[in-house]
């Protein structure tokens, strides 16, 4: 996006020029970009602040602080993954699949959205959140319910051990861009987004068959692993499902785009 021309800020910014400076900066939704700008500057020089950065091709999300997700508000920060509305399709596959779960993980939580949307759904759950990102860590904690827990650390090596053997719900939005391809990403992720948490190696699924192969020792019998992925992935995807023990299918929304990979453990026996 082209910078904002220094005349735009020495006049007051009205709703009609911010409109404009989005336009004139190629935002297609302007009108509906300028209100959430609007909302959220609380006085003409925040506002000038958050034009200008969202002109020069900051994330609109990280602009105004929030990104809504599954009906939720859920806060972002600089530095920190910004939830996809594709997403809302893991959750709603989650819920559909284990929809009185009690033990719910949210692995590479990022902000911490989908804990936070299962939980919102499923009401009195335990909840953990994990993410190896410091930055990630704060910004999940200010999402996940106060009941939650979020913890710091690589996948299951940031769980407590309590909680092996007991996950009904292990919800992992893993990096599953190919390291050769993240430069093609659109500059908002690419250049304002964490590393780690796009680049999923060679073939953009190391961290899911890391997540695949450990979740059969933390899944409760019965319990569901669901991992989004892309849909020329999914075959590779749903092998190291297989390969790790689960029955494994794959589930796709055209609409929003979104594919995502759902794993089952065996049910305990009758009378266990």
């Amino acid at each position: 996006m082209p910078p904002l021309d220094p005349a735009t800020l020495a006049t007051p910014l009205t709703a009609d020029r911010v409109v404009a400076a989005l336009r004139a900066a190629g935002c297609v939704f302007a009108e509906d970009e300028a209100r959430l700008i609007l909302a959220a500057a609380r006085t003409p020089d925040r506002l000038a602040d958050l034009v200008a950065r969202r002109v020069a091709g900051h994330p609109l999300e990280l602009v105004v602080g929030w990104a809504e997700f599954a009906g939720l508000r859920i806060a972002v920060e600089p530095g920190v993954f910004v939830p996809r509305r594709r997403t809302e399709f893991l959750v709603e596959q989650a819920l559909a699949h284990a929809p009185g779960a009690s033990v719910v993980v949210d692995l590479c939580c990022g902000s911490g959205a989908l804990g936070a949307a299962l939980a919102a759904a499923l009401g009195a759950v335990e909840l953990h959140a994990a993410d190896i990102d410091p930055a990630a860590v704060r910004c999940a904690r200010r999402n996940v319910p106060a009941t939650g827990h979020v913890h710091t650390g690589d996948l299951f090596e940031a769980l407590p051990a309590q909680v092996r053997g007991r996950v009904d719900i292990l919800a992992a939005n893993v990096p599953y861009v190919p390291t050769g391809e993240v430069g093609l990403l659109p500059a908002e992720a690419r250049d304002h987004e964490p590393l780690v948490a796009l680049d999923g190696g060679t073939d953009g699924l190391d961290v899911l068959r890391r997540v695949a192969a450990e979740a059969p020792h933390w899944l409760a019998p019965g319990g569901c692993l669901l991992v989004e992925t892309s849909e020329r992935q999914s075959d590779a995807a749903l092998d190291a499902f297989t390969r790790a023990g689960l029955t494994a299918h794959l589930a796709t929304d055209d609409a929003r785009g979104a594919t995502v990979v759902l794993g089952v453990t065996a049910a305990a026996a009758p009378g266990r």
